[in-house]
């Protein structure tokens, strides 16, 4: 099977602690919780595989397209692999728990499941102030536990502000939370692999504390921390800048800013895009859709190219 139009996504909600309404008053998703924490938007891991609204799959998960019909995606005939990418949209009402996840490797070894989690995230909006943990002081293993054993957060933790439209690469093994007051978009790793190292000693709704992962996240840590600061190379296509944000071995993901009209061809093995503002019609083999902030769709393979018009931001992701 192949298809000549975008394939487009209904997100799947996630409730969490730490989680509010942005996600309705920012995008207006009808969201089924007080405390709805994360747009699952791009999905096909099994914990909320995203379901497909459109042409000739419309009802079927991504995940069902991924194993049936590997050909929208490129997919080679010896890959048993699951889908490889998963992109998200939080929604940080409190701050969310100090955690840090664990490569492949390690993911494969003690978790029994096929990706660890490297991901990556571009601010959407951030309340004055707002920061969030990347990375920790110490200089050894030995400091690390030691820290970790005596709550030393303080001492420990690395913290940085941010504001809309920074870009934060997160590589696994990386200590790291998203701060109060920040909403992002999230590209990762199709993994749900969280070690969490602190949690503010908060409580759920029946006064329990939330499991610390204390020993896994010792392992899979990265002593010292290592700050990573790629280059964000653009470039401009017609009426649209295509700033590339990261480049590297499990993902790249661009911004797109689009204000007039733009063709583009497509190269790579399948395209995710999540529309993160504006208006825009999209054209593929002779048909036109509407888009706007808070839709999500995948470029199939075989597309060959496609026309863009209108005011719009983009953040666009392929393996």
């Amino acid at each position: 099977m192949y298809i000549n139009e975008p394939i487009f996504l209904q997100p799947v909600f996630q409730e969490r602690i730490w989680g509010g309404q942005k996600l309705n008053s920012e995008f207006g998703y009808d969201i089924p919780y007080t405390q709805t924490g994360e747009a699952w938007v791009i999905s096909a891991h099994p914990h909320g595989p995203s379901l497909i609204t459109n042409g000739p799959l419309k009802g079927k998960t991504l995940a069902d397209a991924w194993k049936d019909h590997g050909e929208l995606f490129n997919k080679k005939k010896n890959d048993q692999e699951e889908y490889p990418l998963l992109v998200k949209i939080l929604d940080a009402a409190d701050d969310l728990s100090v955690q840090v996840h664990p490569n492949d490797r390690f993911a494969r070894e003690v978790e029994n499941v096929p990706y660890g989690k490297t991901e990556c995230w571009y601010v959407l909006s951030a309340e004055e102030g707002a920061e969030l943990v990347l990375g920790h002081q110490a200089n050894t293993k030995e400091e690390l536990e030691e820290m970790v054993d005596k709550g030393k957060w303080d001492e420990l933790l690395r913290r940085i502000k941010v504001r809309a439209g920074d870009f934060v690469y997160v590589p696994s093994g990386t200590i790291h939370a998203i701060g109060k007051g920040i909403v992002i978009l999230e590209t990762q790793q199709s993994s749900d692999i969280t070690y969490r190292v602190y949690d503010y000693d908060r409580t759920d709704g029946a006064g329990q504390t939330r499991e610390l992962h204390l020993e896994r996240a010792k392992q899979v840590t990265t002593v010292p921390h290592q700050d990573v600061n790629g280059e964000h190379t653009e470039k401009v296509i017609g009426d649209l800048v295509e700033k590339k944000l990261v480049e590297e071995q499990y993902f790249t993901v661009y911004h797109w800013m689009l204000n007039g009209k733009a063709s583009r061809e497509v190269t790579n093995d399948f395209l995710q895009v999540s529309v993160i503002a504006g208006n825009a019609q999209l054209t593929m083999a002779g048909q036109s859709f509407s888009l706007s902030k808070g839709d999500h769709f995948l470029v199939p393979h075989g597309v060959a190219s496609y026309d863009l018009e209108g005011v719009a931001e983009f953040i666009v992701s392929h393996v």
